[in-house]
């Protein structure tokens, strides 16, 4: 037998729950029980988020990663902290 729950969520929240349960190619109800069992089995919640970069963000980190294959915009090493004020002061 099938019954409803009623949840009281952020309206963003449940927009972008239905369109990420979408693009899976599943209906969020289908994802939210599913998450409900596992909370049954494993009495456990866990929550994560997986940060995604934004293109601007990709565009900078590769622009480092240019520069430390070029080897520009790198300090040198210290052995300790005196020479490293020193480099920073000069």
């Amino acid at each position: 037998m099938k019954t409803q729950l009623i949840v009281k969520t952020d309206k963003e929240v449940k927009i972008q729950a239905q369109k990420t349960a979408k693009e899976l190619g599943l209906p969020l109800s289908t994802l939210i029980n599913a998450y409900l069992k596992q909370f049954i089995a494993t009495k456990e919640a866990e929550f994560r988020v997986i940060p995604k970069m934004t293109p601007r963000l990709e565009r900078l980190i590769e622009r480092v990663r240019k520069d430390v294959r070029e080897g520009k915009n790198l300090s040198p090493t210290f052995d300790n902290a005196e020479d490293a004020i020193r480099y920073l002061n000069s």
